[in-house]
């Protein structure tokens, strides 16, 4: 599992450089906040279709590691386009070849994780701790060196990273299951399953949040006069939640259901959302940036199991993709959209108020249709 680990370290390392600066960028280029909220909702809305559309066909083809070099690739030619443009027309085209090669990488590679894993499936979060532990360092770091050279460099440290993620990912085994000639097959039984669509579903709104935390958060904190240094340092506090999350993962799926910890979530993405509304210093950031862990991490990772227990033979790679096209596609686009609406018409906190909203009431529909099997869970094991 080495080369995975260090996948996911280089990644999201890689990531911590680029996406929480890229509306400063924008910012700095004239854009107003609805070419910003543009911008950054296409990117999740090729996502919703790229994701899937790339690991269906990996997976009926088996040509995983083809797809996987090649999307690799592309985004890393797409990032070095995207530096040197500066005006939002031109932008738009890029930023969309952008999003269609960055869709599938994370969904193949967790799909081959968990392939390697096998039987020990619960053990993911401790491989893909290792993105946090890549992605808090390089926020650390990356916001001191803006802090002093310039968003340039948040650039520069993305395309040396990704270069060695590169080098990685021709190392990276690509395990892969068949289908055995019924992929369409099984792949109309995956997408008629009722459990399956209502998962995403809430998955749906929780990454429509998430998507108004990310694009939005800096912008909040830049109007509040934050500086570069806080704004990195919050990506470190949400990590080291994140970390925690991770590792502890396997013990909390071996106690609750995938169902249960997605409802766990979306209660903290809740708390989190009305915390920032409320924000009145931006070093206050930090302590609610510690809420990152049981948000994102916990959805993730109940996601990825969920995905790879529910996926017939073969279609592993699909449901991986299919799940994070719904959160990091469908459910960031449409927040990163209303986000921008609501953040020129009534201001980042009125956004914030939205997310925090939208969220109780699909959980409010979530407890109630699985609420009996959320109150055996609630019950105290009996020895």
């Amino acid at each position: 599992m080495i080369y995975a680990r260090a996948f996911y370290f280089m990644f999201f390392a890689a990531m911590a450089c680029l996406i929480p600066f890229l509306t400063l960028y924008y910012q700095g280029l004239g854009l107003s906040g609805r070419e910003i909220g543009f911008l950054t909702g296409i990117v999740p809305l090729i996502t919703m279709f790229s994701a899937s559309i790339w690991s269906m066909l990996s997976d009926a083809s088996g040509k995983h590691r083809l797809a996987f070099l090649t999307a690799i690739l592309g985004t890393w030619f797409c990032v070095l386009l995207m530096s040197q443009v500066s005006t939002f027309l031109l932008l738009i085209p890029i930023v969309a070849v952008y999003a269609f090669f960055f869709a599938p990488i994370i969904p193949l590679v967790d799909n081959a994780v968990m392939a390697m894993l096998g039987e020990r499936g619960g053990e993911y979060g401790r491989q893909r701790v290792w993105g946090a532990y890549g992605w808090g360092i390089a926020a650390a770091i990356i916001g001191l060196i803006i802090q002093r050279s310039g968003l340039q460099w948040s650039f520069i440290g993305f395309l040396t990273l990704w270069l060695v993620l590169l080098a990685i990912g021709t190392r990276l085994p690509m395990v892969v299951k068949s289908a055995g000639g019924k992929f369409w097959q099984e792949l109309r039984s995956l997408l008629a399953n009722r459990h399956w669509i209502l998962f995403l579903a809430v998955a749906l709104i929780e990454g429509m949040s998430l998507g108004i935390f990310l694009n939005f958060l800096f912008l909040y904190l830049a109007d509040m006069g934050a500086s570069r240094t806080i704004m990195g340092l919050s990506l470190t506090a949400a990590t080291v939640s994140e970390i925690l999350v991770f590792l502890y993962s396997r013990r909390l799926l071996a106690r609750w259901s995938a169902q249960f910890l997605l409802a766990v979530s979306m209660i903290f993405i809740v708390l989190r959302a009305l915390a920032y509304a409320n924000m009145t210093a931006p070093w206050q950031v930090l302590f609610i940036s510690l809420l990152h862990g049981p948000t994102f991490a916990l959805l993730w990772t109940s996601g990825v199991a969920y995905a790879n227990n529910i996926a017939p033979p073969g279609l592993g790679a699909t449901a991986q993709g299919v799940f994070a096209g719904t959160v990091m596609g469908l459910g960031s686009a449409i927040g990163a959209f209303s986000g921008g609406f609501l953040y020129d018409a009534y201001g980042a906190v009125v956004a914030f108020q939205w997310a925090g909203m939208a969220s109780l009431l699909a959980l409010i529909l979530f407890t109630w249709v699985n609420r009996r099997s959320f109150v055996r869970q609630l019950q105290p094991i009996k020895n």
